[in-house]
Formats: structure tokens, sequence, C-alpha cells
């Protein structure tokens, strides 16, 4: 059985930083893309930023230049570092990974780790 599990979230006042860690675990053959999500109070769940096997990254626009994606393939690892957090950052950040098996592939969740920044 496949679980992510975050760590990381927390409290934290605006200009701060956090950096929030996903690990896989389970029978794990190979996993492609790994990201991060988040999801705001009434708002929908929206990509903040993933990367390929190969380290290839996209963002999205509010978070360029002050969020960073990385993985640790061999750990089955993705971290997400956020700096300059603002109060919109606010959310439930969700790690996702597109995991191989011998015979096929499925796309996992974790269970989500809060962001809080205070303004």
């Amino acid at each position: 059985q496949v679980q992510l599990v975050e760590s990381g979230g927390g409290l934290v006042q605006a200009g701060g930083s956090l950096r929030l860690s996903c690990v896989a675990s389970g029978r794990i053959f190979s996993i492609n893309t790994m990201g991060w999500y988040r999801q705001a109070p009434g708002k929908q769940r929206e990509l903040v930023a993933r990367i390929t096997r190969g380290g290839r990254t996209n963002y999205a626009d509010s978070v360029k230049g002050r969020f960073t994606i990385s993985r640790d393939n061999v750990n089955h690892t993705v971290y997400l570092q956020m700096t300059s957090l603002k109060p919109e950052d606010t959310a439930v950040y969700y790690c996702n990974a597109d995991i191989v098996f011998p015979l096929t592939a499925a796309d996992y969740w974790g269970q989500g780790t809060q962001v809080t920044v205070s303004s």
C-alpha cells in the first residue's frame, strides 16, 4: 500500500518561510511527476508547483520567484521551499505523486498539511 505523508506546515508571519516535505512509502517501482497543490477555504484545489523525475519544474504564477520545488528520487521525497509568504498563501497544501508499478501507474495524494500566514 502506498502512502504520501506531508510535514512542515504551520503558522508563520507574512514574509516568513516554511519548508514542506512529502515522503512516499510502499512498494514503489518509481515516481514520475510529483507536485504540490493547495486548497484555501471556499476555493478549488490549485496547482502550486510540480517537478518531473528528470527535474523539470513548473510553478503557478502566484508563487514564481518565491517557492522552489525539489525532489530526492532515491528517497521518494518532494520538497517545497516557501519564502516571502503572504496571507493569500494560507491553505491546506497537498502532495501529489504519479507512482509507477511494474504493470501500471496511479495517482496518489497526501492527507494535506495546513499552512497559515498571518498578516
